[in-house]
């Protein structure tokens, strides 16, 4: 399994590389692009222990000077406090405008990563080396970064895209079964969005609960097309003016979930799975969207072993209200990512707070 797949953006064009064993070439595949010396590597404390050496020895056979920023793990410290420690640690080790930050990790410290090199002295190199499945196939790719607000998620951030992505399959060995499903929310996202031969795909494996049971040939196809899918959407749309909305599909109810349990009780795939689940039964009852696509959406989220009904308790009509501070919203209407047919989906602001009142209260879990 070897592809390089191009991010074709006006920003800058960059690289996703796919390869076993990519993250022992991370400071030689650096060297290619000719970045100055000093490398600030941010990772959290797990990810770091798995490959925080194998990376760093990389980076010091290529001569990089290389220091670390360690940031607790989970998306409650996705904060600017966080964002901080890392401005400090540039401080301290004296990073320039040639200077690199290396985002090894999931989805939180590639977007907190990326946020921070934005930002520090204006604009510094930033490389993507994405630990886990969502951040591979999602979350490090397309120049999103940022960090959450109490009153909503990745309400402060900017577009900023990296000078490389570096995916290395072998390091899913050691992701967490949770944190494996999480990503798969965002593979089936792609299935239903742009992909219907990839959403076939994964309907004819008989599971895709656990990394073990996912065969090399489908983990090939979930990368690359995962990979294609996003960066042929973002080479269209850099900055969500129109069609890269489409990528928040199950996002829209997903963010108010995950806001209003606290980032604690759901993760961000977990959540995207129930907004998927919510959004294909807004679309039936629009009359959008065939009720046995519907169902089998559903049956794929339920063998991802992702949840498909609201946690229990949950104010409906807070989450109606946490709609309003989306980032999708447009003069006050919020603007929902509906599916047509499996592959096809469009963007609607008619989905009206009533539609929300019946549809919702009906997949909340007792």
């Amino acid at each position: 399994m070897e592809s390089v797949i191009n991010v074709n953006v006006p920003q800058q064009a960059y690289d996703i590389a796919i390869a076993p064993n990519n993250l022992d070439k991370l400071g030689e595949m650096m060297q290619s692009l000719k970045l100055g010396k000093k490398v600030l590597l941010v990772s959290n404390p797990a990810i770091f222990r798995h490959y925080g050496e194998k990376a760093i020895a990389s980076l010091n056979s290529a001569e990089y000077d290389v220091t670390t920023c360690i940031l607790p793990a989970g998306e409650q410290y996705k904060t600017l406090t966080a964002i901080q420690k890392i401005y400090n640690t540039a401080l301290e080790n004296r990073l320039e405008r040639s200077s690199t930050m290396v985002a090894l990790g999931g989805g939180v410290i590639g977007d907190m990563t990326g946020f921070a090199a934005a930002t520090w002295l204006r604009g510094i190199n930033f490389i993507q080396v994405p630990t886990s499945l969502l951040a591979m196939v999602d979350a490090a790719i397309g120049g999103k970064t940022g960090v959450n607000h109490p009153k909503g998620k990745n309400l402060i951030g900017a577009f900023y895209q990296p000078k490389l992505v570096l995916i290395d399959p072998q390091v899913l060995n050691t992701l967490p079964p949770r944190e494996f499903r999480a990503g798969m929310a965002e593979v089936i996202k792609y299935g239903v969005i742009w992909d219907a031969d990839l959403f076939a795909a994964l309907e004819a494996s008989k599971r895709l609960d656990q990394f073990r049971y996912i065969s090399e040939e489908l983990l090939q196809q979930i990368l690359n097309k995962s990979c294609q899918a996003k960066a042929d959407v973002v080479s269209k749309d850099e900055k969500e003016s129109g069609l890269r909305a489409i990528l928040n599909y199950g996002h829209t109810i997903g963010h108010a979930v995950e806001s209003l349990t606290g980032y604690k009780l759901v993760n961000h795939g977990e959540a995207v799975a129930i907004g998927m689940v919510a959004a294909g039964q807004l679309a039936v009852h629009l009359e959008m969207w065939d009720k046995t696509d519907a169902e089998r959406q559903d049956a794929l989220i339920k063998k991802a072993g992702l949840p498909t009904q609201l946690p229990a308790g949950l104010d409906i009509e807070a989450v109606i209200d946490t709609l309003q501070t989306d980032k999708k919203v447009k003069d006050g209407k919020v603007r929902f990512i509906l599916p047509t047919r499996i592959g096809e989906v469009i963007v609607t602001d008619k989905v009206e707070g009533d539609l929300m009142r019946e549809v919702l209260p009906k997949m909340q879990a007792v």
